[in-house]
């Protein structure tokens, strides 16, 4: 099971589907709030505990039991509170949010703010922005390494998902005012992988991840932004398949 970061939707993954698919049965989901996913329930607030409830809801649906799962930022910090409940195979984390400190948060939250403003500002003219390598390049310079490789269609398909995000500002707020907590009672493999040129989450914060963590495998991804997928898909899938190899 593959789950998204903030502001993104399940098509975050598509570089990396068929590699992953050809050796596992893959399910990638829109979190609540985000893509085609309605967001909870009024009055419910968007915790990372809340939404990995709805992730447990929706295996129990599909009646998937104890699957492996992978996730990149928020959905990693998901997919290390499905394996801290027990309640997966394995977990395997790219760049997983919650393991920054003060001035980190900060920034990340200040940068996320900034992105979505524009994201929303941008809306009405985004197909005929992304079909520029440079605009391109400037829009997701931040999360990405390789930008200009991302094509238009695709650029501004994670542009709208962005924008129109209806729980992205609620999330935020919730997703910055905390950390995880509970490494230490995890009884499931896991793998935390980094980007070495994340510019979102800096990837000094792995090493706190693997402290926090003491039996995960830590992978450095050479090369790779905070969004990994797109700058190197081979890599990416192999680290999912390996993480899930048990």
């Amino acid at each position: 099971m593959l789950i998204h970061g903030i502001g993104s939707q399940w098509p975050a993954w598509e570089p990396v589907l068929d590699r992953v698919a050809a050796q596992r049965d893959v399910i990638a989901l829109d979190l609540p709030g985000f893509g085609a996913s309605p967001p909870l329930p009024s009055g419910m607030t968007p915790t990372v505990e809340a939404l990995a409830d709805s992730v447990m809801e929706l295996l129990e649906q599909l009646e998937v039991p104890r699957p492996h799962v992978a996730g990149n930022s928020m959905g990693g910090w998901i997919a290390l509170e499905l394996a801290r409940r027990g309640v997966v195979a394995s977990a395997t984390a790219l760049s997983p949010a919650g393991f920054w400190n003060r001035r980190e948060v900060a920034y990340s939250r200040g940068s996320l703010r900034v992105s979505v403003r524009v994201a929303r500002a941008l809306d009405p003219v985004v197909d005929r922005l992304t079909g520029s390598a440079l605009m391109r390049t400037l829009l997701f310079g931040q999360v990405v390494a390789r930008p200009w490789r991302i094509s238009g269609p695709e650029a501004a398909v994670a542009l709208r998902a962005l924008a129109r995000s209806p729980s992205f500002d609620a999330t935020l707020e919730v997703l910055t005012a905390g950390h995880f907590t509970g490494g230490a009672d995890i009884g499931v493999p896991v793998t935390i992988a980094w980007g070495q040129r994340d510019r979102l989450l800096i990837p000094r914060q792995a090493r706190r991840a693997a402290r926090a963590i003491p039996s995960a495998r830590l992978v450095s991804l050479q090369g790779c932004g905070h969004v990994p997928m797109s700058d190197d898909p081979e890599r990416v899938a192999r680290v999912l398949l390996e993480g899930s190899a048990v």
